[in-house]
Protein backbone atom coordinates (compact mmCIF):
# COMPACT_ATOMS: atom_id res chain seq x y z
CA UNK A 1 0.00 0.00 0.00
CA UNK A 2 1.44 3.35 -1.05
CA UNK A 3 0.90 6.24 1.34
CA UNK A 4 0.19 9.70 0.03
CA UNK A 5 1.28 12.02 2.83
CA UNK A 6 0.82 15.75 2.60
CA UNK A 7 0.19 18.85 4.66
CA UNK A 8 -3.13 20.49 3.89
CA UNK A 9 -4.19 24.06 4.57
CA UNK A 10 -7.09 24.45 7.00
CA UNK A 11 -10.20 25.53 5.08
CA UNK A 12 -13.94 25.72 5.77
CA UNK A 13 -14.21 22.27 4.15
CA UNK A 14 -11.85 20.58 6.65
CA UNK A 15 -12.25 22.82 9.70
CA UNK A 16 -14.52 20.35 11.57
CA UNK A 17 -12.12 17.49 10.84
CA UNK A 18 -9.25 19.57 12.20
CA UNK A 19 -10.93 20.59 15.45
CA UNK A 20 -12.11 17.04 16.09
CA UNK A 21 -8.58 15.57 16.02
CA UNK A 22 -7.58 14.24 19.43
CA UNK A 23 -4.35 12.89 20.83
CA UNK A 24 -4.50 9.91 23.17
CA UNK A 25 -5.97 10.70 26.60
CA UNK A 26 -2.60 10.28 28.37
CA UNK A 27 -1.10 12.96 26.09
CA UNK A 28 -3.81 15.60 26.37
CA UNK A 29 -1.91 17.50 29.07
CA UNK A 30 1.07 17.83 26.68
CA UNK A 31 -0.56 19.60 23.72
CA UNK A 32 -3.34 22.17 23.37
CA UNK A 33 -6.46 21.27 21.39
CA UNK A 34 -6.43 22.10 17.68
CA UNK A 35 -9.18 24.67 18.17
CA UNK A 36 -6.84 26.68 20.43
CA UNK A 37 -4.14 26.54 17.75
CA UNK A 38 -6.58 27.79 15.13
CA UNK A 39 -7.61 30.65 17.42
CA UNK A 40 -3.92 31.54 17.87
CA UNK A 41 -3.43 31.37 14.10
CA UNK A 42 -6.37 33.74 13.65
CA UNK A 43 -4.84 36.22 16.10
CA UNK A 44 -1.32 35.85 14.61
CA UNK A 45 -1.96 35.33 10.86
CA UNK A 46 1.36 36.92 9.90
CA UNK A 47 3.42 34.19 11.62
CA UNK A 48 1.20 31.10 12.09
CA UNK A 49 1.10 28.22 9.58
CA UNK A 50 -1.60 25.68 10.60
CA UNK A 51 -1.85 22.46 8.56
CA UNK A 52 -3.57 19.10 8.70
CA UNK A 53 -1.36 16.06 8.28
CA UNK A 54 -3.17 13.90 5.73
CA UNK A 55 -2.55 10.32 4.64
CA UNK A 56 -4.52 9.73 1.45
CA UNK A 57 -7.86 11.30 2.31
CA UNK A 58 -7.57 10.69 6.05
CA UNK A 59 -6.54 13.42 8.51
CA UNK A 60 -4.04 11.87 10.93
CA UNK A 61 -2.64 14.90 12.71
CA UNK A 62 -2.14 18.62 12.99
CA UNK A 63 0.93 20.80 12.75
CA UNK A 64 1.29 24.52 13.25
CA UNK A 65 4.53 26.20 12.31
CA UNK A 66 5.62 29.76 12.93
CA UNK A 67 7.85 32.00 10.86
CA UNK A 68 10.13 34.90 11.68
CA UNK A 69 9.07 35.71 15.24
CA UNK A 70 11.13 37.92 17.53
CA UNK A 71 12.01 35.27 20.12
CA UNK A 72 13.07 37.89 22.67
CA UNK A 73 9.73 39.69 22.23
CA UNK A 74 11.38 43.00 23.02
CA UNK A 75 11.09 44.36 19.50
CA UNK A 76 14.83 44.21 18.93
CA UNK A 77 14.61 41.56 16.16
CA UNK A 78 18.03 40.32 17.31
CA UNK A 79 16.85 36.71 17.69
CA UNK A 80 14.37 35.95 14.91
CA UNK A 81 13.29 32.31 14.73
CA UNK A 82 10.98 29.99 12.85
CA UNK A 83 9.79 26.62 14.01
CA UNK A 84 7.17 24.29 15.35
CA UNK A 85 4.40 25.84 17.41
CA UNK A 86 2.32 22.70 17.81
CA UNK A 87 2.26 19.06 16.70
CA UNK A 88 -0.52 16.60 17.44
CA UNK A 89 -0.74 13.15 15.89
CA UNK A 90 -4.18 11.64 16.40
CA UNK A 91 -4.80 8.86 18.90
CA UNK A 92 -4.11 5.51 17.26
CA UNK A 93 -1.97 7.07 14.50
CA UNK A 94 1.35 7.47 16.29
CA UNK A 95 4.41 5.44 15.41
CA UNK A 96 3.63 5.50 11.68
CA UNK A 97 6.01 8.30 10.66
CA UNK A 98 3.41 11.09 10.51
CA UNK A 99 5.17 13.33 13.02
CA UNK A 100 8.55 12.77 11.34
CA UNK A 101 6.98 13.60 7.95
CA UNK A 102 5.37 16.79 9.29
CA UNK A 103 8.62 18.02 10.85
CA UNK A 104 10.49 17.34 7.58
CA UNK A 105 7.89 19.32 5.62
CA UNK A 106 8.08 22.22 8.09
CA UNK A 107 11.89 22.16 7.91
CA UNK A 108 11.67 22.35 4.11
CA UNK A 109 9.32 25.33 4.33
CA UNK A 110 11.62 27.12 6.78
CA UNK A 111 14.61 26.48 4.48
CA UNK A 112 12.56 27.74 1.52
CA UNK A 113 11.94 30.97 3.46
CA UNK A 114 15.67 31.35 4.20
CA UNK A 115 15.74 29.91 7.73
CA UNK A 116 18.66 27.92 9.09
CA UNK A 117 17.17 26.40 12.25
CA UNK A 118 13.88 24.97 13.47
CA UNK A 119 12.96 25.90 17.04
CA UNK A 120 10.36 24.16 19.20
CA UNK A 121 9.45 23.64 22.83
CA UNK A 122 8.30 20.58 24.74
CA UNK A 123 7.20 19.51 28.17
CA UNK A 124 10.10 17.76 29.91
CA UNK A 125 9.59 14.50 31.72
CA UNK A 126 9.23 10.79 31.13
CA UNK A 127 5.83 11.07 29.43
CA UNK A 128 6.86 14.01 27.21
CA UNK A 129 7.95 14.01 23.56
CA UNK A 130 11.65 14.73 24.13
CA UNK A 131 12.72 11.30 22.83
CA UNK A 132 10.86 11.90 19.58
CA UNK A 133 12.45 15.30 19.05
CA UNK A 134 15.93 14.12 20.04
CA UNK A 135 15.67 11.21 17.58
CA UNK A 136 15.06 13.79 14.84
CA UNK A 137 18.21 15.68 15.81
CA UNK A 138 16.82 18.41 18.06
CA UNK A 139 19.12 19.57 20.84
CA UNK A 140 18.17 21.46 23.98
CA UNK A 141 19.30 25.09 23.83
CA UNK A 142 19.44 25.56 27.61
CA UNK A 143 16.51 27.99 27.41
CA UNK A 144 13.02 27.56 28.78
CA UNK A 145 9.70 28.99 27.71
CA UNK A 146 7.35 28.89 30.65
CA UNK A 147 7.49 25.30 31.92
CA UNK A 148 8.78 23.94 28.61
CA UNK A 149 12.33 23.40 27.37
CA UNK A 150 13.49 24.89 24.08
CA UNK A 151 15.07 22.73 21.42
CA UNK A 152 16.54 23.48 18.02
CA UNK A 153 17.27 21.54 14.86
CA UNK A 154 19.93 23.05 12.61
CA UNK A 155 18.77 23.11 8.98
CA UNK A 156 21.37 22.47 6.34
CA UNK A 157 20.37 23.86 2.99
CA UNK A 158 19.88 21.26 0.29
CA UNK A 159 22.33 23.17 -1.92
CA UNK A 160 25.19 22.99 0.61
CA UNK A 161 24.34 19.68 2.26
Amino acid sequence: MTRTLRLQEITPANFETAINLRVSPEQQHLVAPVVKSLAEAYVHPDVAWPRLIVDGERAVGFLMGFFDIDWKADGSRTDVRSGLWRLAVAAGEQGRGYGRFAIAELAAEIRHRGGTRLTTTWHPGPDGPEGFYRALGFQRTGETSGDEVVGELPLISRESG
